[in-house]
């Protein structure tokens, strides 16, 4: 999945047309307001609230996908994750292992039976490998497995 995603990357950068797609598509292609709710079967009034509604982002999918049939455009959509997913579940692992392991480091600390850093980190990675493999690895609250 990563991989497919990676090719999308560089959408995520291009910003949007300061008055919306689908006015910046209609005006391009010499479509008026009109000429558009024509094709999609709604008021020429409609048109300008759905290109209010995108400008807003709360145009429905449903929506954004018929008017851009009626602009002969596809519909792309995609979640493109700010890392790898990968990296996402390994980075929720390790924190979900320091929220385990941080009572038992605090109460040997108090006992002056703390762990070395190495041993630590050790600790805190197989612990990290096994939350990688199980469900609730991303809720907050301890749920009993």
């Amino acid at each position: 999945m990563d991989l497919r995603l990676e090719r999308l990357r560089p959408l995520v950068d291009s910003p949007r047309p300061h008055k919306g797609w689908i006015r910046a598509i209609r005006d391009a292609l010499g479509m008026s307001a009109r000429e558009l709710a024509g094709r999609i079967g709604v008021s020429q009034q409609t048109v300008s609230e759905l290109e209010r509604n995108e400008l807003r982002d709360t145009i429905k999918l449903e929506t954004l996908r018929r008017t851009a049939d009626a602009l002969d455009c596809d519909l792309v959509y995609a979640l493109v994750p700010r890392t790898s997913l990968d990296e996402a579940v390994k980075r929720q692992a390790r924190k979900k292992a320091a929220m385990h392991l941080g009572p038992i480091a605090h109460h040997s600390l108090l006992e002056n039976q703390a762990l070395s850093e190495t041993d630590t980190a050790a600790q805190l990675d197989d612990l990290a490998d096994q939350f990688m493999d199980r469900r609730g690895l991303w809720s907050d609250v301890d749920q009993p497995r």
